[in-house]
């Protein structure tokens, strides 16, 4: 089991930046890729970013490339999220989520681990 407790998240305005944290307890954090997601009002989750277990390799979806840098330091078992030039649009509730090695990096399931989300406002 691993448990993911994510923070960091609040109120800024636009252009501002924010770094999210997340916590993992239980299982070594070093074992599992890590990402992270988010869900605005009224819509469906959307990946944002994730990361290999030693942190060599990212995915960012398309659209953050540039505004958002995701990193982790397993001495610490966090894994963190840089998100720079807020925009409203990036209004949401941003979940981590972290998985066992396997076929398919990239892609995270529902019955994987998650946290319970730390929200984030931006406004313009």
């Amino acid at each position: 089991q691993v448990q993911l407790v994510e923070s960091g998240g609040g109120l800024v305005q636009t252009g501002g930046s924010l770094r999210l944290s997340c916590a993992a307890s239980g299982r070594t954090a070093s074992n599992y890729v890590m990402g992270w997601f988010r869900q605005a009002p009224g819509k469906e989750r959307e990946f944002v970013a994730a990361i290999t277990q030693s942190g060599g390799s990212t995915y960012y979806a398309d659209s953050l490339k540039g505004r958002f840098t995701i990193s982790r330091d397993n001495a610490k078992n966090t894994m963190y999220l840089q998100m720079n030039s807020l925009k409203p649009e990036d209004t949401a509730v941003y979940y981590c989520a972290a998985h066992p090695p396997r076929y398919g990096t990239w892609k995270f399931l529902d019955n994987d681990y998650w946290g319970q989300g730390t929200q984030v406002v931006v406004s313009s």
